[in-house]
């Protein structure tokens, strides 16, 4: 499965959604950034679950 910048990516724990078009604003993050460019110790903004807590969404847009 390749990963493509505008994948959207789906947090485990609490089913949040982090897409890369809107970014983050809690952690002051870009419109725009992928989520592999997001750092190590990003968080859920909803939960606080871990970067590696995040599937990406297999859909097509």
């Amino acid at each position: 499965m390749i990963s493509h910048s505008e994948d959207r990516w789906e947090c485990g724990v609490c089913w949040a959604v982090y897409d890369p078009t809107e970014g983050d604003d809690v952690a002051q993050v870009a419109p725009g950034t992928a989520f592999e460019a997001l750092r190590d110790d990003w968080r859920c903004p909803n939960c606080d679950g871990s970067k590696l807590k995040f599937m990406r969404i297999d859909d097509e847009r």
